[in-house]
């Protein structure tokens, strides 16, 4: 399914969500990103189906940042950058947190700025060897946005977290992984089986059960340790209540693999 400048792909229970705009390395448009939230109401359209969603980039770059020169609405007026934050980014990453399944985000190349936001927000973080992240904001005047203040000092802290966006230096897909910033790094080439395989992996579990994974570790950011008790507790009852999970434990006592449906 093509939309502005970004496209969905279906094979079986997993989505593909493709950057598409190679003329300028995928950098994120006002156009792309309508593109983007049609895309995210169609998945949300089909929960049913879709157990996993895979975002990566076409050609050669994942997504190098703001398109400065595709800032302009569909009435031709340039937007300032906060309004586009509001109006347009934001929602699109809201979207993303509170997706109903989880997210494998395949860094095929260079992710810059929003771009490189864009690849944090994945479950699963997949690399090409070759590929690199960067806080490009620094060279434009701009601070840095689309959550990356809130995310990099979770993730790597905050000592690098003002390194990477005071400096603007790159960061190779090694380092990244050193840092703990991602999960996996492979070969170029191998890029698209591993995605594959990982995504596969995920789209077959218990669905109901990794949706509500997601959401406790979301909220184990800003929870209390008493807070975090209490949603343990509710979602171990939603899942407890699902048919997977009767599956898992029947195919745990016939000593069977289980087979998920994702509900």
């Amino acid at each position: 399914m093509q939309f502005n400048h970004c496209r969905l792909e279906f094979e079986g229970p997993v989505a593909t969500l493709v950057l598409d705009h190679q003329e300028v390395m995928n950098a994120v448009s006002v156009d792309m990103l309508a593109g983007l939230s049609e895309a995210m109401e169609t998945l949300e359209e089909k929960r049913a189906e879709v157990r996993c969603l895979v975002i990566t980039g076409a050609g050669k770059a994942f997504c190098t940042g703001a398109n400065l020169q595709g800032r302009n609405n569909q009435s031709g007026k340039r937007q300032s950058a906060g309004t586009t934050l509001e109006t347009a980014f934001h929602p699109f990453l809201r979207r993303l947190r509170d997706l109903h399944c989880p997210i494998v985000t395949s860094v095929n190349g260079p992710a810059a700025g929003a771009g490189m936001s864009f690849a944090l927000m994945g479950d699963i973080i997949v690399c090409a060897r070759s590929s690199y992240f960067l806080q490009a904001f620094r060279r434009i005047g701009l601070v840095p946005d689309c959550g990356s203040t809130w995310i990099l000092p979770r993730l790597i802290g905050k000592a690098r977290a003002v390194e990477l966006s005071l400096l603007g230096e790159r960061l190779p897909a090694e380092k990244a992984l050193e840092w703990g910033l991602v999960n996996r790094v492979v070969d170029d080439a191998a890029l698209a089986e591993e995605t594959k395989k990982l995504a596969y992996d995920l789209a077959n579990g218990p669905t109901v059960a990794l949706s509500l994974i997601r959401k406790l570790y979301w909220e184990s950011e800003n929870n209390s340790f008493e807070e975090q008790l209490d949603l343990e507790q509710s979602s171990q009852r939603i899942a407890g209540r699902s048919e997977d999970f009767k599956e898992g434990v029947g195919a745990f006592l016939e000593k069977r693999p289980a087979k998920f449906k994702g509900r």
